[in-house]
Formats: structure tokens, C-alpha cells, sequence
């Protein structure tokens, strides 16, 4: 089974289809890693996921998309100095270089970086999920940054909402060094199989303590399968794993 947190309404029209979707059997696990099989991921998607192309960026647009304040097509390359808007009801999955995302709507995101790597992200505002390959010993490492924290990646994935007050910040797998933008003190390093320990980092709060644990909200291992996928690799977790039948760490 894969993992969906129920306890609180999905935060989409498309992400409540999908949930439904895999509620009733729609997708099937084969393989190590539960891979979908590709008549289900195409009546979920739209088309079957697979590694996107060389010069393409965009896996699927829904509403409004723009890249650097204009319209994004399936044809838009998305580069490391690029600035991904969406709209209301809207949706992005797109891939730079070696790393994945789906950005939701009402979302901003700047991009920052040399060639096709990015070491440099803003989330201005709203929710992004993302898959990042590893860094190679001589490339620069990889920074998050919202109002409230900064979160150094090592080859992982993450899910991160960002407003003015707080961030979110799932580590999925991989490991993360977050930090209070506010409060340098309040620091913490996350390693994670399989969303360990989802944490809020407050832009108030008593100096040290500003990072508090939280719950899993909001994406879907099955996400992470998709985005992964459009970047040729899967998610170091199988099936058996989805259970959740330990508690979280620090929730």
C-alpha cells in the first residue's frame, strides 16, 4: 500500500482524483519498487511518465503557468536563472537538469544556478514537492529557501510550503540541515527514510525553539514515484514500506 494521509481535506480537485484513484485499485504494484503500470499511469496523468528529453522541461501544465512572467508551453525550457509562477486551480510538473517538481498552485518559485544545476531555490510562496539528484563532490551544493528558513539538500526528496509566518518542510528520504531565517540558532539535521520527521520552522517563537515537529500533509508517495521517474530513478523506499505502522519521529 502506498502511503495517504487522510485525517485532514487534500488541498486539490487533482490530488483528491488521484488519492480516489489509488483507493480503488487503480494502480498496481510490480517490481521492487511498486512501479505503476502504464495503462493506470496514463488514465491518471494523462500520458505514461518517463524521463523527460533532452531540451524539454515540461512533463504536464494545468491552468496558469507562466515562466518569468510569460504564458509556459509544453515547449518552454525551464533554466537555472528562471522564475515558475501558478495560477489558481493550476499545476506545474516540470524537470531542470537532474531534479523534479510538481509545483502547486498559487505558487512562486526562483530558480538560481550554473548551466542545468540548480544551487539555488526560492519558494517565495505556496507548495512545492521535489526530487534532487546527488551532487558531485566539485558541484555546489544545493540551498531551499522560504521567508522563514534555509534548507541545505543532500541528494533527496522534499515537500515545502512556504507563507510569510511559517515553512513547512517534509524530508521525504535524504538528509536536510535546516535553519530559522529569523534565528540561526534554531537549527536542526534530518535524516530520513521515509518522511521521518516533518517539521515547522516559525518565523516567531522563543530563540532556539522555532523548529517544531508536524505532520505528514499534503503529498503522496505516489508523487514522488512520478517525479522521480521523469528523471530516470526511483525512490529508495519499496511498498512494504508504506505502511507507516511505526509512529513519526518527533510527532
Amino acid at each position: 500500500m502506498f502511503f495517504i494521509k487522510k485525517d485532514r481535506p487534500l488541498d486539490d480537485p487533482r490530488r483528491e482524483f488521484l488519492v480516489k484513484a489509488l483507493t480503488a485499485g487503480a494502480f498496481m504494484a510490480c517490481g521492487t519498487y511498486g512501479l505503476l503500470v502504464p495503462t493506470a499511469k496514463a488514465s491518471i496523468f494523462g500520458k505514461v511518465p518517463r524521463k523527460v528529453p533532452e531540451g524539454k522541461s515540461f512533463f504536464t501544465l494545468e491552468g496558469d503557468v507562466r515562466v518569468n512572467g510569460q504564458k509556459a508551453t509544453p515547449d518552454t525550457l525551464v533554466q537555472t536563472s528562471d522564475t515558475v509562477q501558478t495560477g489558481d486551480k493550476s499545476q506545474a510538473v516540470f524537470v531542470v537538469g537532474k531534479d523534479a517538481f510538481i509545483l502547486r498552485s498559487n505558487s512562486e518559485l526562483k530558480l538560481t544556478g550554473t548551466g542545468m544545476l540548480l544551487t539555488n531555490m526560492r519558494l517565495l510562496t505556496g507548495k512545492l514537492l521535489s526530487v534532487f539528484g546527488k551532487r558531485g563532490p566539485n558541484e555546489t551544493k544545493l540551498a531551499m529557501i522560504s521567508p522563514t528558513a534555509t534548507i541545505g539538500i543532500r541528494g533527496t526528496g522534499v515537500y515545502m510550503e512556504s507563507d510569510p509566518e511559517q515553512t513547512y518542510l517534509c524530508t521525504c528520504y535524504g538528509v536536510t540541515n535546516m535553519s530559522s531565517t529569523e534565528d540561526p540558532s534554531s537549527q536542526e539535521t534530518i535524516a530520513s527514510k521515509h518522511h521521518d520527521a516533518p517539521r515547522y520552522i516559525l518565523k516567531d517563537g522563543t530563540k532556539g525553539e522555532r523548529i517544531r515537529p508536524a505532520p505528514v500533509i499534503n503529498h503522496e508517495d505516489i508523487e514522488l514515484l512520478l517525479i522521480e521517474e521523469l528523471v530516470g530513478r526511483t525512490p529508495p523506499f519499496s511498498v512494504s514500506d508504506s505502511g507507516y505502522s511505526a509512529p513519526r519521529r518527533g510527532y
